[in-house]
């Protein structure tokens, strides 16, 4: 099968790369997308080097499949180009999360949503991402009406010139800065731009999301999300109240078998998800699970997940699996 990737050279571009290949999908010839500037360089892919090429002659090459990674105005100019030429794309950008002609998958939440018309799918936010794949199974059993979510996020989300910030200013080099404030030794409660409600941009996609994904604009969700000087790997504290009561031991029988779970929450050896454990790992992570004792049918859970695998690269790969396993692609 001929892969595009759009958007190759950069730190998610990179990631899908890595993600194909330990994932054993049956790329047969791939073809690396990048801007202008990064045509003719060269990057890997099992053992091989691929000369990245500009888009139209990505089209030009035919791939089944093009999975971008370039952000919103690129893939809103460039992906109805391939979509045109009949090449399925996978889009990683927010460019067309809240089209309501568009799909915004998360496989183990509603991959079946997928069929043949689809040519441009939307790959979510990656806080939204590893939020749902934990909620999904709850949902489904106990009907959530409300998430209260805060956010720690690593700097990975942003890109490589927050992470070259963050060892620049723990080094004590100055250099250029991704963003407004110092981010070692410190924490920076804006993602994205701030709105008209005193929400970022961030908080928001979370919100709309989270209905759009799991099909159900009842689910009420407030966000706060914050950036943290960890180079990979984002957490969640999630406060999630059902409409129906729940056992404690049955929640963690429920996550426990569900599809991208691992429940670690054993409180007496300090077990539970960090950032630690889910770097390059593309499960998501769920533990700190525990009764809300202030408010009945509610439950606390600490989510954690790498951002630039589940978050990101993995959840487009399993898309693309998926279409696979249909006869789609």
């Amino acid at each position: 099968m001929k892969v595009a990737v759009v958007g190759a050279t950069g730190l998610v571009g990179t990631k899908m790369l890595q993600v194909l290949a330990e994932r054993n999908f049956p790329v047969t010839e791939l073809v690396p997308v990048a801007s202008e500037r990064s045509v003719g360089k060269e990057v890997e892919f099992k053992g091989k080097k691929y000369k990245v090429v500009s888009m139209n002659d990505g089209i030009a090459a035919q791939p089944a499949v093009a999975i971008f990674s370039a952000g919103g105005s690129t893939s809103l100019e460039w992906a109805p180009k391939f979509a045109e030429a009949g090449i399925r794309v996978i889009d990683n950008s927010s460019a067309w999360r809240m089209d309501p002609t568009k799909k915004l998958v998360v496989p183990e939440v509603n991959a079946d949503v997928l069929t043949q018309e689809d040519m441009i799918i939307a790959n979510p936010n990656c806080s939204t991402i590893q939020m749902v794949v934990a909620l999904q199974p709850l949902h489904q059993k106990y009907r959530i009406k409300r998430v209260v979510v805060s956010t720690y996020q690593s700097v990975t989300g942003t890109g490589k010139k927050a992470v070259d910030q963050l060892f620049n200013e723990r080094k004590g080099v100055e250099g250029e800065m991704a963003y407004k404030y110092q981010i070692d030794l410190n924490v920076i409660p804006q993602i994205d731009v701030f709105l008209d409600n005193g929400y970022t941009k961030e908080e928001m996609k979370m919100v709309k999301e989270t209905n759009k994904i799991m099909g159900d604009d009842s689910i009420r969700v407030t966000a706060t999300t914050v950036r943290i000087p960890v180079v990979g790997g984002h957490s969640e504290s999630v406060n999630v109240e059902f409409a129906n009561d729940f056992d404690l031991a049955e929640v963690k029988d429920l996550l426990s078998k569900a599809p991208g779970v691992i429940v670690q929450d054993d409180p007496a050896q300090a077990l539970y998800p960090m950032p630690l454990w889910a770097h390059e790992k593309d499960e998501v992570f769920v533990g700190r699970l525990r009764r809300d004792e202030t408010q009945a049918n509610t439950l606390n859970m600490w989510i954690v997940s790498d951002n630039l695998r589940k978050g990101a690269a993995t959840n487009a790969v399993q898309i693309a699996e998926y279409l696979m396993g249909k006869g789609l692609l």
